[in-house]
């Protein structure tokens, strides 16, 4: 099971709970993965360098496909 910024923490909830408390207690440090990093970015990157109407297309396709 993956945390919100992609860590792993135990799949048992019981171990979980302990882990995440001990994470905010300071206990333990959150170990990211490295790919994590540009991932964040890059739909912002994305419609950066797209014209206005390249992303009114890719709109209106992801909206056929959520919709049909």
């Amino acid at each position: 099971m993956r945390g919100p910024n992609g860590e792993r923490r135990p799949r048992d909830p019981i171990a979980r709970a302990i882990h995440v408390a001990k994470i905010a207690t300071g206990e333990l440090e959150e170990e990211l993965e490295e790919k994590q990093a540009g991932k964040v970015n890059g739909g912002h990157a994305r419609a950066a360098s797209m014209t206005p109407e390249e992303r009114s297309e890719l709109a209106r396709t992801a909206a056929r496909a959520r919709w049909t």
